[in-house]
């Protein structure tokens, strides 16, 4: 597709944003319009970290990271199905991906993980992105940051335009976007995929805003340009 038609589509997907971010979200939309949309046809996955007996990481306040993950994986969902994306999450609620009947933390972790990825196999998504927020013993560190596995460079052009969006639109870091290889989901996820850490629970400013309902859809809205970005220059 030449770089003029991928770019009108990025102008279509922002004016969806600015649409939504000014009107309150309607799921349905007019099948006449579909056509138009900048992410008619994609399919994608999102994943909530953790959940159930994972809470993930905590902040000083008890805030746990499974629940701001869902959050911000729900409102990503919202603005990627607006603009035409057929969106699964990985878990609607508070619960992890292990059999109910599986007994013991490690062991339900190594379970859920490992269905994760059998999740992503079977809907089969254009791209793959999991949600998780940070945590150090120091308080210093802040900012959002994207990684990918190093043996897909489609993976890095991801993570590498959500990093600019949300530098763009948050301007809370300067960190490029990173490759790693221990990520498991990313290693098996066999299709473009990035991690989004979008904040640490451990900085107590960054904790207000990541329990700032404004911010979190602002995280979401920042999340989304950077898909619709990789899509759009993908198509040029």
């Amino acid at each position: 597709m030449p770089k003029k038609i991928g770019l009108i589509l990025w102008l279509l997907g922002a004016a969806v944003l600015i649409s939504l971010l000014s009107y309150p979200i309607e799921r349905h939309i007019n099948s006449t319009d579909f056509l138009t949309l900048p992410l008619a046809d994609r399919v994608i996955v999102l994943d909530p970290g953790h959940g159930g007996p994972d809470g993930g990481a905590v902040g000083a306040d008890q805030t746990v990271e499974k629940d701001i993950a869902l959050t911000v994986s729900q409102k990503l969902r919202d603005y990627l199905v607006q603009a035409g994306a057929t969106v699964y999450l990985t878990r609607e609620k508070d619960r992890d991906l292990a059999n109910p009947d599986t007994r013991g933390i490690a062991q339900r972790k190594v379970e859920d993980i490992k269905n994760r990825v059998a999740f992503v196999e079977e809907k089969d998504p254009d791209i793959f992105l999991t949600i998780h927020l940070n945590a150090l013993s120091s308080t210093q560190w802040r900012g959002a940051q994207t990684f990918y596995h190093p043996s897909r460079p489609d993976s890095k052009r991801l993570a590498e335009q959500i990093q600019t969006e949300i530098i763009a639109s948050l301007g809370n870091t300067t960190r490029d976007a990173l490759a790693i290889n221990s990520v498991y989901v990313l290693k098996h996820a066999n299709r473009p995929a990035s991690l989004v850490e979008i904040g640490f629970l451990s900085n107590p400013d960054e904790l207000t805003l990541l329990k700032s309902s404004d911010y979190q859809e602002q995280m979401a809205a920042s999340i989304y340009l950077g898909v619709l970005s990789y899509f759009s220059e993908g198509d040029q």
